[in-house]
């Protein structure tokens, strides 16, 4: 479904993604671990099209879109989640989830994408973002404007757009980051429930542990803007690369 061959780009004379080559397949999870600098959120952007790649291909189901924008790596099925939450800030909860899909219809060819239709009109977009809406547990918020909520709500929001657009790779980068204790459970619960599908890639970027080992069906270990381990997640945890490179133990059992 997705593959990156080589791919590779340079800040001046530093390599912050090294000729990394990988390839994810339906159905199945990636955690994208390392220590902080080592790359990981800078590969999303790559494969998103934040950046462009001074070297390598991106391929999307079949296709090469390492020249594509961002936006139209969106219609072609990337959906990405930000370690900021990206709303629209002005609109209500409901209206974020109904733009979604109405961009996502749009994208697919059901019609041009017109801010300013009356969207009851559209009654099929409103009863599908309200069950998205229960689905992340923000009915009750629907009516709210998005730059009101609580960054917990704001990140669940964030993957409510997520499903709207209904992606063929979801990344998520550090989804849980500033949750509380409480607001966690639910937004894994959505990757929890996302998993369960098998036409769809997930990937995600993530620095609990803890986390990572639940969800995961494959890890890859970026150091240095390089692919440094890669495989089922106890195998990978327990190299001594991933140790000392990561978790910092190796070092200091040898102490």
């Amino acid at each position: 479904m997705l593959e990156t061959r080589n791919l590779t780009i340079r800040f001046g004379g530093h390599v912050a993604v090294d000729h990394v080559s990988c390839a994810f397949a339906p159905g199945t999870l990636t955690s994208i671990v390392g220590p902080n600098g080592a790359g990981k959120t800078t590969y999303f952007n790559l494969i998103s099209g934040q950046l462009p790649a001074a070297e390598g291909t991106v391929t999307l189901a079949g296709e090469d879109i390492t020249h594509l924008p961002a936006p139209l790596r969106t219609r072609r099925g990337l959906g990405r989640a930000f370690q900021l939450t990206q709303l629209f800030p002005n609109l209500s909860v409901h209206e974020n989830v109904r733009l979604a899909i109405q961009a996502r219809q749009a994208g697919r060819g059901h019609g041009a994408l017109d801010m300013w239709r009356v969207w009851l009109d559209h009654k099929d977009w409103i009863d599908e973002a309200s069950q998205i809406l229960s689905q992340v547990r923000l009915a009750d918020r629907a009516q709210a404007v998005a730059s009101s909520l609580p960054h917990g709500d704001q990140r669940k929001l964030e993957v409510a757009l997520l499903i709207a657009l209904d992606p063929k790779v979801f990344m998520f980068d550090e989804p849980t980051a500033g949750m509380s204790v409480d607001e966690v459970p639910v937004v894994l619960d959505l990757i929890r429930q996302l998993k369960s599908r098998k036409d769809v890639v997930i990937l995600l970027v993530e620095h609990k542990m803890d986390v990572v080992r639940e969800l995961s069906d494959r890890i890859i270990v970026l150091n240095n803007g390089q692919l440094v381990a890669d495989g089922e997640p106890a195998t990978v945890i327990a190299s001594p690369v991933v140790q000392q490179a990561y978790l910092g133990m190796a070092a200091e059992e040898e102490t």
